[in-house]
């Protein structure tokens, strides 16, 4: 939609929506100082959030917007004023445009139509052609119909039809958008909304921890049978429960004693039918026995559950068996055995007297909360650049690798990519991952971080990024 100032009405990402699969393609704006790349970036993302003012030289850094248009969501990146030969400070802004077109997937190159090329320009379309990035022309300020026939002569440039637009009243901007997304990536298309049904909830674990007993004491009746003898459920069983008020589509799984590849027999099948189950799912309950070790099955379930990338909450049943002294060396044991995921969400209960049950349907709740969490382009890269200016990468080599800027590429579970100037330690990975869910939360769901390195080519050492 386009308001009444001509301005393009956009939405965040809906998170009832279809999530793209992988990122999100990134759009870099760049062009000489004061031809009206922060106005056009404004017009694209439908809002006017990118400071502009009529001097050059106001944006310096490489800054991320979220924008969408005609179900297609992508992210703009506006730059300050490219210049050749440029020093001190503006030789670090032309170094952080550069940084932008390396790791784009297509480059707007805004020029003034009512100047038309200038030497500047020139030196820029070289500087672009050496990224081999798709380049689309801009030919701003194109406020009329006499200034689009003079800016015509820009196809000197040998960049391709110039289009032109003007940023400041929006004349020609839906047409360039057109262009924009034929000239991205292929990407699914994000849905319109439709209704959600009950949440797949997989109740897991190894055999006689109580899944059936949970089950039944949710659905009010035998649902599924418990007996004192371990791995009486087979088949997954499928249940619709009210817990908390709401209705949710609990699936009881077999009691998994092996891994897949050395069990056999019925319990291979078992098995292979409760895997199926958790990929179903969209968030895990992983039953523990309170009253017992936790044991090397306990955590092979953990990580398969993790590995599947679904939202997870690790219940302790059979409280009532449970002691102080248990309660003791419960502690130590879930502190030396769960280290590597302080994020799941843990709850105290006992299936068979009902205690804590009604607590369930509150973490499943904020497990799928953060499953679906999206953060704003923007807001990311404001909290990674304090974060990385405040604790840099460690030096490697007499060099150490930059993170230029990230995106999230999708929820369920959150998944972020870090575009950098070459591959990140592992130990600096879970640092920027750790201060990450400190920051957003992130409580009861994985997260996925992916490393984009620039990839150097020719002598001159420009750049591109993988993929």
């Amino acid at each position: 939609m386009i308001d009444d100032d001509g301005w393009v009405e956009l939405r965040e990402p809906d998170l009832d929506t279809e999530e793209p699969t992988g990122p999100q393609p990134v759009v870099a704006v760049v062009g000489r100082p004061n031809v009206g790349k922060s106005t056009l970036v404004n017009r694209i993302i439908g809002r006017r959030q990118a400071v502009v003012e009529d001097v050059p030289g106001v944006t310096r850094d490489r800054i991320p917007y979220d924008a969408q248009w005609s179900g297609r969501a992508f992210t703009v990146v506006d730059t300050g004023g490219w210049e050749p030969d440029a020093k001190d400070r503006a030789a670090a802004i032309a170094a952080q445009a550069e940084a932008a077109v390396a790791t784009a997937d297509v480059v707007l190159f805004v020029v003034d139509a009512t100047v038309g090329s200038t030497d500047v320009d020139e030196a820029a379309v070289k500087m672009l052609r050496r990224s081999a990035k798709p380049v689309i022309l801009v030919a701003n300020k194109a406020d009329n119909t006499s200034v689009e026939v003079e800016a015509t002569s820009l196809w000197s440039l040998g960049l391709g039809e110039p289009y032109p637009v003007s940023a400041l009243h929006g004349r020609g901007s839906g047409d360039l958008l057109d262009v924009i997304l034929a000239a991205l990536p292929e990407a699914p298309k994000i849905m319109e909304n439709r209704p959600r049904g009950p949440r797949r909830v997989a109740l897991v674990g190894r055999p006689n921890v109580g899944k059936s007993s949970l089950l039944n004491r949710f659905s009010g009746e035998e649902r599924a049978v418990v007996d004192a003898v371990a791995g009486t459920t087979v088949d997954p069983v499928d249940s619709l429960v009210s817990i908390g008020g709401e209705t949710w589509h609990l699936v009881d799984t077999a009691g998994l004693r092996k891994r897949v590849g050395r069990a056999s027999g019925t319990e291979y099948y078992a098995s292979l039918r409760t895997a199926s189950a958790i990929e179903a799912a969209e968030v895990a309950v992983v039953l523990l026995d309170a009253s017992e070790p936790i044991s090397e099955q306990d955590q092979r379930i953990l990580s398969m559950v993790t590995e599947a990338g679904r939202a997870l909450v690790i219940v302790f049943n059979k409280w009532d068996l449970v002691d102080a002294d248990r309660r003791y060396y419960l502690d130590k044991e879930i502190e030396r055995e769960l280290r590597r995921i302080p994020w799941a969400i843990r709850l105290n209960l006992s299936a068979k007297t009902g205690r804590a049950v009604d607590k369930l349907a509150a973490a499943l709740d904020r497990a799928l909360a953060s499953w679906e969490t999206r953060v704003p382009t923007a807001q990311l890269n404001a909290w990674l650049t304090a974060l990385v200016q405040a604790t840099p990468h460690p030096v490697r080599g007499g060099r150490a690798p930059r993170i230029l800027f990230a995106t999230q590429a999708g929820v369920a579970p959150p998944r972020f990519v870090l575009f950098t100037t070459g591959p990140l330690d592992a130990g600096y990975q879970r640092f920027v991952e750790r201060k990450l869910r400190e920051e957003f939360g992130f409580e009861g769901t994985p997260i996925e971080i992916s490393v984009r390195p620039r990839k150097n080519v020719g002598p001159g050492g420009r750049g591109k990024a993988h993929g």
